[in-house]
C-alpha cells in the first residue's frame, strides 16, 4: 500500500483552514459547544490523516522489515500502540 502524500496533503490543509476558523470562533466568542464541535471536526481529520499514514507503515516499513530488523520494528510498533492508546 503507497502513501498518497497528495490526498494527506489537502487533508491537512483542511483540517489548517478549520483551525483557522475556530480561532476566529473565539475571537468572536462564538458558541462553546459550536466550537468544541469544529475542534472535534479538526481531530477526526487529523486521525484519519495519522491512521493512513501508519497503514502505509505496516504495509510498507514493517513489511519491508520482517526479513531483516524486526525486532525493532516492533519495538517501535510498541511504542506506537501504547502512544495511541493513552
Amino acid at each position: 500500500m503507497k502513501r498518497d502524500d497528495r490526498a494527506l496533503a489537502t487533508l491537512l490543509k483542511t483540517a489548517a483552514g478549520q483551525i483557522e476558523g475556530i480561532q476566529k470562533m473565539l475571537a468572536e466568542k462564538k458558541y462553546c459547544l459550536d466550537i468544541s464541535n469544529q475542534i472535534m471536526a479538526c481531530q477526526a481529520i487529523l486521525g484519519r490523516v495519522n491512521r493512513e499514514v501508519l497503514k502505509a507503515h505496516l504495509h510498507g516499513c514493517v513489511m519491508e522489515a520482517v526479513g531483516e530488523d524486526k525486532e525493532r520494528k516492533m519495538d517501535e510498533l510498541s511504542v506506537l500502540i501504547d502512544k495511541l492508546v493513552k
